[in-house]
């Protein structure tokens, strides 16, 4: 744990910034997430990657942030932390139920 690498980070020609990173996720943060690009697919009318549903998650977090007086947190903040603290499944449940979300058979 000491030996704490520096990801590459990139300058996009938009202005912005990318950083690669590996996360490690339960199966429910994975289904919304999945939720979230299906969302996001609609409204912009073509595909979307599970990338560009985190970074549009993560810009909407910011904003919200921005927007909220101190103290208060954005309701997808909120509403994340409330998925963390479900009872514990077995792991082979969780993805079963997290494919039939994103499939939208649950």
């Amino acid at each position: 744990m000491n030996d704490r690498v520096t990801p590459p980070m990139h300058a996009t020609p938009d202005g912005e910034a990318e950083i690669s990173l590996v996360l490690k996720l339960p199966w429910e943060d994975v289904a919304r997430l999945g939720q979230e690009a299906g969302r996001l697919a609609s409204q912009m009318q073509r595909p979307v990657t599970l990338d560009e549903a985190v970074s549009h998650r993560l810009r909407s977090v910011r904003s919200a942030a921005h927007a909220k007086p101190a103290g208060e947190q954005p309701a997808a903040v909120t509403s994340t932390a409330s998925v963390s603290s479900l009872p514990p499944r077995p792991p082979a449940e969780q993805a079963r139920q997290a494919i039939e979300r994103i499939n939208g058979s649950a």
